[in-house]
């Protein structure tokens, strides 16, 4: 059971914040959905979707997160309500019935965001004041993208949302060995706009030995900053996450082979550095966030790259400038960032 407190100061005193659950469960649904792409990172669709008179069910929320995974919201305002067996059945639901949703999608995001779902990735959150450690038990035992949310009000306008597990269905180590599951594998045709991009785990199996190490260290470094991090192979790149993404990388082979990555940060507030650093703001490119950097072992950028991951949520602890650095201390491939093209989406393809 988590006990975060929240305090009030000024230069004389301190009074605690009492924390509390909201008075009926629509109170919460309404005021997630509201903010949704805010808190996580998610699009809303449809609120009390009906999963028709064979199966009699409402879904609290649908929605379609930032890497275009269909996502399942669940709220119960207290703990000793079942809600994640409620919001596994609305998940078999929904991917039995992949039409249905996708011409939600259509409907309000358009036949692009259609065209993109990513099935793979389909996701239940589960909201509510708190969960037992058998819940969180039973999450880890189920081979599903499920993540337990515990929310907490503090007055008339703070919210907290805390995650509490960090389960993905996909193991990370399995899509990273030569004999990738068929599940994890592109099922279809790309378009043709995607047809010189390769998969993620395309990506993987053709690295050098090199690049593949490179790629390790920097998955490694980004997982050890928190049991929470959620790692998620997709089609195109790898995302890291908590609530919502913080870094997406790719690995690029061609040329000057390095790790493409993007982060969740403001461009305007990092020192760019050319050949390393760049705003992509306005530029087409796979993987979320619109700072790009490669995975340099230069010791000029390192203290670029971690600016941006601090601000990005990644790193918690200024201690952590003295792991990073020695993390970089040795010689390594660096990527020509600045130049007139950018690895990633062709930039004729919106964001």
């Amino acid at each position: 059971m988590s006990d975060i407190k929240l305090f009030r100061y000024s230069n004389s005193s301190a009074s605690e914040l009492a924390g509390k659950s909201a008075p009926i469960e629509k109170t919460l649904q309404k005021l997630i959905e509201s903010q949704m792409d805010t808190f996580l990172g998610v699009r809303f669709l449809a609120s009390e979707y009906k999963t028709g008179a064979k199966h009699r069910g409402r879904i609290d929320s649908l929605g379609l997160d930032e890497n275009g995974c269909p996502v399942i919201i669940e709220y119960k305002r207290h703990s000793n309500e079942n809600v994640i067996n409620q919001g596994l059945f609305y998940l078999d639901w929904l991917l039995d019935h992949k039409a249905d949703f996708r011409l939600l999608v259509m409907d309000k995001l358009g036949k692009e965001e259609a065209d993109k779902i990513e099935w793979s990735g389909t996701r239940l959150l589960c909201i509510a004041a708190d969960f037992t450690r058998y819940d969180e038990h039973a999450v880890a035992q189920i081979n599903r993208n499920i993540e337990l949310i515990r929310y907490k009000l503090f007055g008339d306008d703070l919210l907290l949302l805390e995650l509490v597990n960090g389960i993905s269905a996909a193991s990370i180590q399995t899509v990273y060995e030569s004999d990738v599951p068929s599940s994890d594998k592109l099922t279809k045709a790309p378009a043709a706009s995607t047809l010189a991009m390769k998969t993620h785990a395309d990506q993987i199996a053709t690295a050098s030995p090199e690049l593949l190490a490179l790629f390790e260290q920097t998955r490694s470094f980004v997982l050890a900053q928190g049991d929470d991090i959620i790692e998620k192979p997709l089609k195109l790149y790898v995302a890291f996450r908590r609530l919502k993404n913080f870094i997406c990388m790719s690995l690029i082979s061609k040329h000057d082979p390095h790790i493409f990555m993007t982060l969740k940060l403001d461009p305007t507030t990092v020192e760019l550095e050319q050949g390393f650093s760049r705003d992509v703001t306005n530029i087409g490119h796979w993987g979320t966030g619109d700072l790009a950097a490669c995975r340099t072992w230069s010791p000029g950028n390192r203290q670029i790259l971690l600016f941006g991951m601090k601000k990005a949520g990644i790193c918690r602890f200024s201690g952590l400038f003295e792991v990073f650095s020695s993390f970089f201390s040795t010689a390594g491939a660096t990527w020509p960032c600045a130049s007139n093209s950018t690895p990633g989406r062709p930039a004729s393809i919106p964001r």
